[in-house]
């Protein structure tokens, strides 16, 4: 039945007598029509052909939709299959399109087991704890530059920790305000990027949201132990009671290594004749073996711990639970540097200090990137400004040894310096 689709006519039009759902086809727009069910709803369909399949798509329901905007729509519709498009084809493609959780589900899935624990760690919290409470249920081909800047905006400014609204007992005091986190920005912003990049090889999208996120500025940090510091630190690790975790930190002192390679080391690695410490692939951050020298303190002080532990036990720092290392040295770290005066230093800054103290000492800066660990020379460049007082002192002895050949007259301070007073 074909018939011109007003908004008088559908109003009016009742299920059919036989209990069937006929389509009342437009007189105006081919393929254009009415369904009415026997339960009386009714909506607005359109009957086209593509590549020589009957399709009939859904365009929607009355009174929702009126004759005019759904006359209209179907137009568009028949304009997209005359380019060459199949709307109803792009609607199932859309309807099954992925996630944004199944992007991250995949990425911890295949990606993050080739890092380290720690950094498998950090970015399994970072997807969880602000990303998939906002675009969890979100089509990966939705996010648009403007949510990925809206997100790392609001990571930038903090949150606040989460808490019950009413607790049994009297706070002792209130909850800490929130405090920016602007480097928690930026490497979610590089997670982010990351991901949409492998969306991109997937071919779940073709562009990149997060190419071009504002990075907040950041300041490395350069935090050093002077010779006083270390004595304060070593004169507490000295006095504290438990000294299965003071060896912790005494090996990070004397190997500049990273904190996971230390916890994770295994007597295996040593040798102790030689005085060298390889570390396999799976504790390094760049995932790569790394033979690197040890001193001989270092291998005295591997020996005494090996006398106080059981010769079957295959961890240098075994932990309380069977079978597994210590996991954490949060606490304890803590309360050492509140011993020792040293509340601004972080266990990382242990690392710092061993190549700042090996810069002071004259060692190259290749040299140092090779026992710390170091795959790209930027890295170490870091420390290149340590370089001056060595260089200074150096600078002095050669200009000592040429002031006499080059007959230089010996410094004096300017205010020794006669005042000439021509041209006044």
């Amino acid at each position: 039945m074909r018939t011109h689709l007003t908004e008088r006519f559908v109003k009016s039009a009742t299920p059919a007598a036989n209990g069937l759902s006929p389509i009342l086809r437009d007189t105006e727009v081919t393929g254009f029509g009415l369904q009415v069910r026997p339960s009386g709803k009714k909506s607005f369909t359109l009957d086209y052909a593509f590549e020589s399949r009957k399709r009939r798509l859904f365009i929607g329901e009355y009174p929702d939709w009126s004759v005019t905007a759904a006359r209209e729509e179907a137009k568009r519709l028949k304009r997209e299959i005359d380019l060459g498009r199949d709307p109803l084809a792009q609607r199932d493609e859309r309807r099954i399109a992925p996630t944004f959780k199944e992007l991250s589900y995949r990425y911890l899935a295949e990606c993050s087991p080739r890092l380290v624990k720690a950094s498998q760690r950090d970015r399994r919290n970072m997807l969880h704890n602000y990303v998939l409470p906002k675009w969890g249920h979100r089509k990966v081909a939705d996010i648009r530059p403007a949510d990925v800047d809206q997100l790392l905006a609001e990571v930038a400014k903090g949150r606040a920790r989460p808490a019950k609204q009413k607790t049994k007992q009297k706070r002792l005091k209130p909850l800490a305000p929130p405090r920016p986190t602007p480097i928690q920005a930026n490497r979610l912003g590089m997670l982010i990027r990351k991901m949409f990049n492998l969306a991109i090889r997937w071919e779940w999208r073709k562009d990149n949201p997060a190419s071009g996120f504002i990075r907040n500025p950041e300041h490395p940090r350069e935090r050093f132990l002077d010779h006083t510091e270390i004595a304060r630190l070593s004169e507490a690790l000295a006095e504290h009671p438990n000294q299965r975790f003071a060896n912790i930190i005494r090996m990070l002192m004397l190997t500049g290594a990273r904190r996971g390679e230390v916890l994770n080391a295994r007597w295996e690695q040593f040798d102790l004749e030689r005085a060298v410490w390889t570390k396999p692939a799976a504790t390094t951050k760049q995932k790569r073996q790394h033979r690197a020298p040890i001193s001989g303190a270092m291998v005295a002080l591997l020996r005494s711990i090996r006398t106080t532990l059981p010769q079957d036990n295959p961890w240098v720092f075994p932990g309380d639970a069977e079978g597994k290392p210590i996991q954490e040295i949060k606490r304890f770290w803590d309360d050492i540097r509140a011993k020792a005066g040293l509340e601004d230093v972080r266990a990382h800054d242990l690392r710092h200090t061993f190549a700042s103290l090996l810069v002071s000492d004259g060692m190259t800066l290749p040299m140092i990137g090779r026992l710390l660990g170091h795959t790209q020379v930027q890295t170490t460049q870091r420390y290149a400004h340590l370089y001056d007082d060595p260089l200074r002192i150096g600078l002095e002895r050669i200009g000592e040894a040429l002031r006499p050949k080059l007959r230089l007259v010996q410094e004096r301070p300017l205010e020794s310096l006669p005042i000439s007073n021509s041209g006044a």
